[in-house]
């Protein structure tokens, strides 16, 4: 990826950390746009193709939350190239600190959370729910954190979705597929990776469902399409 774009890489670097340490000077659509832009540059040198399906069932309204499988650190860059409406992320605090990342998730205004602190917790989920209810989109992975079991989908953690049912806003599961071999794979072969966005949840679909019932669907529905389309 940096030697592809080796002349570029210092001032989209400079760029880019600029955006992210004064948020305040652009808006939301200006920031996603420059990741967008790095982020293409990124996967054409990375040999990477990503290949959207579902992309009418993204809501036309803003206010909505993605629901992703958690397959690797590249997720985010790849929905973040397959979706054309701006969002944010709820992250593990594990990863805020992560080069390049860093600076991403700084310029799209995302939150971290430690589940280790309860309190934090509940103060990120308030919050979250405050912004999606006044019209920001955001992504939660509710795996709790990428597996190493490629293309499998593990338990979908119920209190994530606390968040989209407080707000009462479109819940839209993503199943990914092959992610994890862009960036945990030492492979540097041509990579393909699958972003389906699925049907939205609306409000009225999950208000009388309990989280963990909510969890167990959207991963029900995750796990249906990466069957129908992982391949062999």
């Amino acid at each position: 990826m940096v030697a592809y774009n080796i002349l570029l890489v210092p001032f989209f670097w400079f760029k880019l950390c600029y955006y992210a340490s004064h948020t305040e000077k652009y808006t939301e659509e200006e920031r996603y746009k420059l990741l967008r832009f790095i982020d293409k540059r990124a996967i054409i040198g990375g040999r990477i193709h990503i290949e959207v399906h579902g992309e009418e069932n993204i809501p036309k309204e803003n206010g909505f939350m993605f629901f992703p499988n958690h397959q690797g650190l590249f997720d985010v860059l790849a929905i973040i190239q397959a979706c054309p409406t701006p969002f944010s992320v709820v992250m593990k605090k594990e990863i805020q600190n992560i080069p390049f990342l860093k600076q991403v998730f700084a310029c799209m205004k995302a939150y971290a959370i430690d589940r280790e602190d309860v309190k934090q917790s509940m103060q990120v989920i308030i919050q979250v729910t405050k912004e999606v209810k006044a019209g920001r989109n955001y992504l939660i992975f509710a795996e709790g954190t990428r597996t190493k079991d490629p293309n499998n989908v593990h338990d979908f953690k119920g209190g994530s979705f606390k968040p989209a049912v407080k707000a009462k806003c479109p819940i839209v599961p993503v199943a990914l597929i092959d992610s994890y071999k862009s960036f945990d794979t030492k492979s540097i072969e041509k990579v393909n990776v699958q972003v389906h966005f699925l049907k939205p949840l609306l409000y009225e679909d999950y208000k009388e469902m309990k989280t963990v019932e909510i969890a167990q669907e959207v991963r029900s529905r995750i796990e249906k399409v990466i069957r129908e389309n992982e391949k062999k």
